[in-house]
């Protein structure tokens, strides 16, 4: 064998530092999905493996026996006691042979409802608690408002068109129109004899209760107690407990899809799970897929009415195969003095460039009552949260009022989904972040929308068109959406291949020649990013501990440095560690241009100033990018942001009224950089009137570059900049 050069040997040992290493959170089992990968769809299925963790039924019939089990030191919270230490994986082993569930099955289970998280004993969106997601009806969402400082608050105009101001305030929905969930967490207790306060703060606890509940659902529909995983098809589907036939046979199928991937992944409290994949199980034939959903009141009720189908318009939704959607109009109607509500029609094909992700700060069913108002605003879809089911109210080529800045609304679809930002820290379903992953790839790829950030927007992205409406731009979904995840579901993962010790790559790059980043993507790990916020439950407590998408911001690379400016939120004082507050904070897969780095930390361009996050080596919180910047073209000492592109006076037509350029309150000095989201000609939907045929699309010629200036995506002339590699 040739000897190799020293250098050449010691460029071999950087390159295996800086990208063979492997991570704290590295799985070492080979073929199966690592940290919060779930099984894509479609996608490629790892080798061969299984684990059923088949059991005897040892299920108690019903409470009482249970706890007189409990009290005698033989049930299901004595065996709990006596391992307590052995972490996550042993609780799903130890609930399996407890009652007679397959073990791969609980697993897989417990990943479609939670990924295997505790989250720390707090309820999702949907009142579902632990791993199992068991929810107790007394903190599901509540039907409240679609929260006034959501939509149309402190004189914000939702539609954002001052051609054609609209001001609405949120009728209260009535609270009887709402469906309550099924109380799943108080069965469980009944059917194992824990508490439900330990049900809802032990993940062990959890895991039995869930366990019991899948047994019990197997049991009821007739189904063998030692059957294999693939004979728990009709159980597995009444498990979300939900009304609608097609939402439990998705929920049904997505486990079984899990079931044949596998999955790995440490979980938000630091345990390490592994589902193995058995990539040729395949469900039996059910006893019968159209009751999956029945629950032991619907058993008593006459069949063709216990489950609700779903319902088509005239239109019928447009949702891709694999999830459950039904068609709820919005309305469309007038309301004199030449108003009219709530949506604006379009003749033609729509261009489309953003889709919008919204959380609606109010339950599914109000929000659903809410778009059919002709006198409230209006969005494309709406998500559920309890099971990802999926109403659509506008077709795609019609401009829904959900935005708050006219351009992006023209060219833009609006999802919300049922949640709220900051109630507690409570967190968003696995259930809906697949559905909505699912809706949004069917979305892009059907208008051409390239998924990434800055064409995937949250409404906390969108800029205010003008400076008076740069303050009350709203802020949902807010830091505790799950970017990095809903990415892997949508396909395109954001790139962690960088996330190497900074010395290795240094001494690589001194090697190569190559020249340092000049932008880094922001991607802390949301499991264990819990950056602190304040006002979750109102004033300036503080958040309860949760993993996050974004990074705070300083002046200086200190951790009691002050938080950066944002002129036009706060334009008289500083910024906040509110929730509700963005204007010192950068989300997880925005892309900005890199300004310095010192020790533990990286400093990014961020609006007209460097503005440091703490990213050290063995925990970074952002990555290595590329993707095109821009700067000030020379001679000039800065250039005007823009919250959307205009054209020029020229294009419009005798009798538009004219958009006037109003720039925003930014300037971007010489000498900093900002990435380049896209290009456009600027242009105008003049829609002022009932009837869409006389609407009218003004095309400009003069070119802007979107920019990720702050937390929002902003414009720029681009004749005022240069673009350069990056």
């Amino acid at each position: 064998m040739r000897r190799l050069p020293c250098i050449t040997v010691f460029a071999a040992l950087v390159v295996s530092a800086a990208f063979g290493a492997p991570s704290a959170h590295a799985v070492p089992e080979p073929n199966l999905r690592t940290g919060p990968q779930p099984p894509p769809f479609p996608g490629p299925e790892p080798a061969p493996g299984n684990a059923h963790g088949n059991g005897p039924e040892t299920a108690p019939g019903n409470g009482e026996e249970s706890a007189r089990e409990n009290d005698a030191g033989n049930g299901p919270e004595s065996r709990m006691r006596e391992r307590p230490h052995q972490g996550r994986q042993a609780a799903f082993a130890r609930a399996a042979r407890t009652y007679g569930v397959p073990e791969s099955l609980l697993l897989a289970v417990s990943y479609l409802q939670s990924r295997w998280d505790a989250h720390g004993g707090r309820p999702s969106v949907s009142g579902g608690y632990g791993p199992m997601h068991l929810v107790d009806t007394r903190t599901a969402a509540s039907p409240g408002r679609h929260r006034d400082d959501h939509h149309g608050a402190a004189g914000t105009d939702p539609r954002g068109d001052e051609t054609r101001p609209l001001r609405v305030t949120a009728p209260r929905p009535a609270a009887r129109g709402d469906r309550v969930p099924p109380d799943t967490l108080h069965r469980a207790a009944r059917l194992t004899g824990i508490s439900p306060a330990r049900l809802r703060l032990d993940p062990a606890a959890n895991i039995m209760g869930g366990a019991a509940l899948l047994a019990h659902h197997q049991r009821s529909g007739g189904g063998r107690p030692d059957a294999g995983p693939a004979h728990w098809y009709d159980a597995v589907a009444r498990y979300p407990a939900t009304r609608d036939a097609r939402a439990a046979a998705v929920f049904a199928d997505e486990v079984y899809a899990t079931l044949r991937t596998g999955a790995a992944r440490v979980t938000d409290d630091g345990e390490r799970v592994v589902l193995r994949p058995d990539p040729a199980l395949t469900p039996a034939a059910p006893a019968g897929r159209a009751e999956a959903g029945r629950t032991d009141r619907d058993a008593r009720a006459p069949r063709r009415l216990a489950l609700r189908q779903e319902t088509r318009g005239r239109t019928g939704p447009d949702c891709p195969r694999g999830v459950s959607c039904e068609w709820i109009p919005a309305a469309y109607r007038k309301l004199g003095r030449g108003r009219y509500g709530n949506h604006d029609r379009y003749e033609g094909r729509r261009e489309i460039d953003y889709i919008v992700i919204h959380d609606g700060e109010t339950s599914y069913d109000a929000m659903t009552r809410l778009a059919a108002n002709p006198a409230y605003l209006s969005w494309h879809f709406t998500l559920r949260s309890s099971d990802g089911h999926i109403a659509q109210h506008l077709r795609g080529q019609d401009v829904g009022w959900h935005a708050g800045n006219w351009y992006v609304n023209s060219r833009s679809i609006g999802l919300e989904h049922e949640g709220y930002l900051a109630r507690g820290g409570a967190w968003y379903t696995e259930a809906m972040y697949r559905a909505s992953a699912r809706l949004v790839r069917h979305l892009a790829r059907r208008y051409g929308v390239p998924l990434d950030r800055a064409h995937i927007l949250g409404h906390d992205n969108v800029p205010g068109a003008t400076p008076a409406t740069v303050r009350g731009m709203h802020e949902d979904p807010g830091p505790y959406w799950d970017w990095e995840h809903y990415f892997e579901l949508l396909g395109r993962p954001l790139d962690r291949a960088a996330r190497a010790p900074r010395p290795a790559l240094a001494a690589l790059t001194a090697l190569s020649g190559r020249r340092p980043a000049r932008s880094v993507t922001i991607l802390p790990r949301y499991a264990v990013h819990r950056p602190h916020f304040t006002g979750c439950g109102g004033g300036s407590r503080p958040c309860p501990p949760a993993g996050a998408s974004s990074v705070w911001l300083r002046t200086a690379p200190a951790d009691d440095a002050p938080l950066v400016r944002d002129v036009g939120k706060h334009p008289t004082g500083g910024s906040s560690h509110s929730v509700y507050d963005h204007a010192a904070r950068a989300s997880t897969g925005q892309r900005y241009a890199l300004a310095e780095r010192r020790g533990d930390w990286t400093a990014i361009w961020y609006l007209g100033q460097k503005a440091w996050f703490h990213d050290p080596a063995g925990a970074r919180t952002s990555v290595r990018a590329r993707g095109p910047v821009v700067t000030p073209r020379p001679g000039l000492a800065s250039v005007r942001l823009y919250g959307r592109p205009y054209p020029e006076a020229s294009a419009y037509p005798r009798g538009v009224k004219r958009q006037r350029p109003v720039p925003l309150q930014y300037r971007l000095p010489a000498g900093q950089r900002y990435s380049l989201g896209l290009t456009r000609r600027g242009s105008h939907l003049h829609a002022v009137t009932f009837d869409p045929s006389k609407h009218r699309l003004i095309r400009g010629a003069t070119r802007y570059h979107q920019i990720q200036f702050g937390h929002r995506v902003m414009f720029v002339r681009a004749e005022d900049v240069v673009r350069l590699r990056s």
